[in-house]
């Protein structure tokens, strides 16, 4: 069964996928239609079904699996597919895991790497702190989204960000020992922690009511004052201070909701890490939509700039 990133433009969709978006709409002309996205293991496509009713709209609900036949297409450089049909499929006959992204490795493997780089936080207290809020959040950590849309929007995503970031801390480290290893891991392992409960949802990932008043950076600077104190651990102490700092600078600038800049060379290096695993994400999302010598749809999260994928035959 093809993949919705095996279609270049203008090929014929057919298809099985899910309904990751579905808001019905009214048109210009008055009519409703279904701004849906639709989503599987290989990516998501946008797309709109016109003429719809308020029956269309409760049968491709968020989380239905239909058979999609259509056309991709092109709209203002993003894109789409144009829909020729759609059909619930039975959800009973389904396996739904073909159609979620996951992450690209299991989360007992992701598991298995975090407890490595866990032993190489050698402070007593940081380690203390991290092991405690992996405990408490084991669950839910392996298979978060790291984000609604932009960076990491899978099942499994906010695991894999964080993984990822760690083994990119640790190669830091090897090059330049002035680095504070511990401090730059631990602060690699809890700093977007919070979005475990800043992000809800199972297929159509949301933003719940404490996410969107709070944030995730709020949140997990509560959960490690509240790890502390459950562990004894004075919040008035050097250490629980700068690892606090590590969290809350992390977006490295006011305007993207840091209450504080860095002002630690650990604290900078996280925020420079964090820019280059999101950036190396999305990009390649949108390169893997793109065919080869054509520019990729505008990139939000990156100032909506657009990106090339070269010839690789040329």
């Amino acid at each position: 069964m093809n993949k919705i990133n095996d279609y270049k433009n203008g090929e014929e969709m057919d298809l099985d996928v899910i309904i990751k978006r579905s808001d019905l709409r009214v048109a210009k002309n008055g009519k409703n239609y279904l701004s849906l996205v639709f989503e599987d293991k290989s990516g998501q496509i946008p797309g709109k079904y016109w003429d719809a009713s308020e029956g269309d709209a409760t049968n491709f609900k968020i989380g239905t699996v239909t058979h999609l036949v259509g056309k991709r297409d092109n709209y203002q450089g993003n894109p789409q597919v144009n829909i020729s049909s759609l059909k619930v499929l039975d959800p009973n006959s389904i396996d739904m895991s073909q159609f979620i992204q996951t992450a690209p490795i299991s989360a007992e493997d992701m598991e298995d790497q975090m407890e490595g780089l866990f032993l190489q936080i050698t402070n007593g207290h940081w380690n203390r702190i991290v092991r405690y809020l992996y405990k408490k959040y084991h669950d839910q950590f392996y298979i978060s989204p790291a984000a609604k849309i932009n960076h990491h929007d899978f099942r499994g995503g906010l695991a894999y960000h964080t993984l990822s970031m760690a083994k990119l801390a640790e190669k830091i480290c090897d090059q330049y020992p002035q680095v504070d290893r511990a401090l730059l891991l631990a602060g690699a392992c809890v700093h977007d922690l919070g979005k475990v409960i800043e992000l809800g949802g199972s297929v159509d990932v949301e933003y719940t009511f404490e996410g969107k008043m709070l944030g995730h950076i709020t949140i997990v600077d509560e959960e490690i004052v509240s790890a502390a104190n459950e562990l004894d651990i004075s919040l008035e102490s050097e250490d629980m201070i700068l690892l606090r700092h590590m969290v809350i600078s992390h977006h490295g600038l006011l305007e993207y909701g840091s209450p504080e800049r860095p002002q630690l060379l650990e604290a900078e290096l996280l925020h420079e890490i964090d820019m280059i695993d999101a950036s190396i994400n999305m990009i390649t999302k949108a390169l893997d939509r793109t065919e080869e010598g054509s520019f990729s749809e505008r990139i939000f999260g990156l100032d909506n700039r657009t990106f090339y994928k070269r010839n690789t035959n040329s």
